[in-house]
C-alpha cells in the first residue's frame, strides 16, 4: 500500500515551552517545565503515569490554563495563528456520536480550512484501514477505532506540529506500526511532533530528542546523537535509577 502523502505547511516551525506550571488544587501537577523541540524532530516525553505527561500536552493544546509561556513557531500558542498551525490528538478518544467517520474528518478540514484533498483523504483513512468503515456513526466505533479516527482527523489538519498523548494505547499492532510510518513521514516532510508515553518500546525508533518526566519535573533530557548508540532503555533506567526489565 503507498502512504499518503502530505504535502509539507513548513518552514521555521518548533515548540518551545518556557517555565510551564500547572495545579490542580494544591497538586502541583508540572513544574516550571522547559524544554524545545525543534524544527522537524520527533520529541518524546517519557514518564510513568502521573508524572505530567498529559498535563503539558494538554496545556499545550489549550485544554487547561497555565502558568508560563507554549511557542508554537515562535507564536504563542492561545493565539488563534498557532492553534491553526497545530493537531491534536488527545489520549482518550472522544467522538461525535450521530456524525460518521468521513463526517468527523469534514468538521476538522471546514474548521481549519485545510488545503487537504481528497485523495490524500482516502489514502489517510486506507492506510489505518478505515476505509470501509466511513460511514460509521461514532457511537458504533469500538476505541481503538476511534483512536485511528482521532489520527485521521489531526493528519486532515495538515499540520506543523503535531501533539501525540499516549497515542498506541489501544491501538492494535498494525495500526502501531503504521502510526510509527505516518510519524518518520511526517518528520521527514519537517513536520514537528511531540509525543508523550510510558511505552520506551513503541517509541524507539522514532526518537530525536526525549525528555524524562518525574514528579510533574524533567529529570533529564537526550538528544540521539548524545545517546551515542544507547538504547530508549538504558538511557530512561539511567536517568531514573530503576533497573531496565
Amino acid at each position: 500500500m503507498r502512504g499518503f502523502f502530505l504535502s509539507a505547511q513548513t518552514g521555521g516551525s518548533m515548540l518551545e515551552i518556557q517555565g510551564l506550571s500547572k495545579s490542580y488544587g494544591k497538586n502541583l501537577a508540572v513544574d516550571e517545565v522547559s524544554f524545545t523541540v525543534p524544527d522537524g524532530q520527533v520529541g518524546i516525553l517519557l514518564g510513568p503515569n502521573g508524572a505530567g505527561k498529559s498535563t503539558i500536552i494538554k496545556s499545550i493544546a489549550g485544554l487547561l490554563r497555565y502558568k508560563g509561556m507554549i511557542l508554537i513557531e515562535g507564536i504563542p500558542a492561545r493565539q488563534i495563528e498557532a492553534k491553526r498551525i497545530f493537531a491534536y490528538v488527545p489520549e482518550i478518544p472522544s467522538m461525535f456520536e450521530a456524525l460518521t467517520v468521513k463526517e468527523h474528518i469534514e468538521y476538522v478540514r471546514m474548521a481549519y480550512s485545510s488545503d487537504i484533498t481528497d485523495e490524500e483523504v482516502d489514502d489517510i483513512l486506507k492506510e489505518f484501514e478505515m476505509d470501509d468503515k466511513q460511514d460509521k456513526l461514532g457511537n458504533e466505533l469500538s476505541k481503538g477505532m476511534m483512536q485511528k479516527v482521532s489520527i485521521c482527523c489531526a493528519l486532515a489538519v495538515k499540520p506543523k506540529v503535531i501533539l501525540l498523548d499516549e497515542p498506541m494505547v489501544g491501538l492494535d499492532p498494525a495500526a502501531i506500526k503504521t502510526l510509527k510510518e505516518v510519524v518518520l513521514r511526517l518528520r521527514d516532510k519537517g513536520v514537528t511532533v511531540l509525543i508523550s508515553t510510558h511505552m520506551l518500546e513503541m517509541v524507539e525508533e522514532l526518537w530525536d530528542v526525549m525528555f524524562v518526566m518525574e514528579k510533574g519535573h524533567i529529570i533529564g533530557s537526550y538528544t540521539k546523537s548524545d545517546a551515542e548508540g544507547r538504547d530508549l532503555d538504558d538511557l530512561f533506567f539511567a536517568m531514573t535509577g530503576g533497573e531496565k526489565q
